[in-house]
């Protein structure tokens, strides 16, 4: 949907207000929990809840956040970042992999995060690939166990508006112009794009559809890897542009939704030394 569909349905389920994050279509994993970090820290937050996926000895690793030590994800296991003890051997479900890249990135940017994660366990039989299965085939009625009823009804309504669903839409014939037209140079600047990624695209160009250029793309860490090179491809988002933009993120707290203005005055009184900016 929309992220002000999102922003609607967040508040219809309780929110109390809703302000946006960043761009995690055109950014790495690192980068992503790095806006994060710094999107808490501007709004002062008390808490910070993040959902989890209960694994064997991963409860050691959430007892260390809750004191307030940062970790970070090392090949086939996580360690302390200031005693560099390792606290989980093996290798990390990329579910939980967001935990311990926050509190990486909480630890780079100087925010004191010790008792303001509240960790939620991950429900049982919801599943992200069955909700958007079930969206593409029009029958919300075979997942309505797993949404909200209020999210249920204005995903209904997106989707009669022919609003949704958004998550396969692409501009492909932007793509294909940019993969089969630019020099090596230029698609080696784009965010997210690796060197030998972008030699493949030359080797293998001129492409016909989509498809050919997914095959053509590294593979990366995160599922989704392939899908976000095809982001950045489609927005043209240059990598110094990005680091410019994560070094003063964020520049401006944009406020989706909110619940009513008694909310929004308390809010804003709360961080008044920040520019807001009301995107309804």
């Amino acid at each position: 949907m929309t992220r002000h569909a999102r922003a609607q349905a967040a508040v219809a389920v309780g929110a109390d207000i809703v302000v946006e994050g960043p761009p995690m279509g055109i950014m790495g994993s690192g980068q992503y929990s790095l806006c994060l970090a710094k999107t808490f820290q501007a709004l002062d937050a008390d808490y910070i809840p993040r959902g989890y996926k209960p694994l064997p000895g991963f409860n050691r690793v959430l007892r260390r956040i809750e004191e307030g030590g940062a970790v970070a994800p090392r090949p086939y296991k996580i360690v302390d970042m200031h005693s560099k003890e390792v606290i989980l051997d093996g290798k990390l479900d990329e579910d939980n992999y967001v935990i311990v890249s926050l509190s990486k990135s909480l630890n780079k940017i100087g925010y004191n995060f010790k008792d303001k994660f509240i960790f939620i366990k991950r429900i049982e039989g919801v599943s992200g690939t069955k909700i958007r299965e079930a969206i593409l085939s029009s029958d919300l009625e075979s997942v309505g166990d797993m949404m909200p009823e209020e999210t249920i009804k204005i995903l209904s309504r997106e989707m009669a508006e022919h609003r949704a669903p958004l998550h396969q839409t692409r501009d492909v014939e932007g793509i294909l112009r940019r993969v089969n037209h630019s020099s090596s140079e230029d698609i080696k600047s784009l965010a997210l794009i690796d060197d030998r990624t972008a030699d493949k695209f030359q080797e293998n160009r001129p492409f016909k559809n989509l498809e050919e250029v997914i095959n053509s793309i590294s593979r990366g860490f995160s599922r989704h890897y392939k899908q976000r090179v095809l982001s950045s491809l489609e927005a043209g988002i240059f990598k110094e542009t990005i680091h410019r933009y994560i070094e003063n993120y964020p520049p401006i707290l944009r406020i989706l939704n909110y619940k009513n203005k008694q909310v929004l005055k308390k809010f804003k009184k709360r961080i008044p030394h920040r520019r807001l900016e009301i995107c309804q």
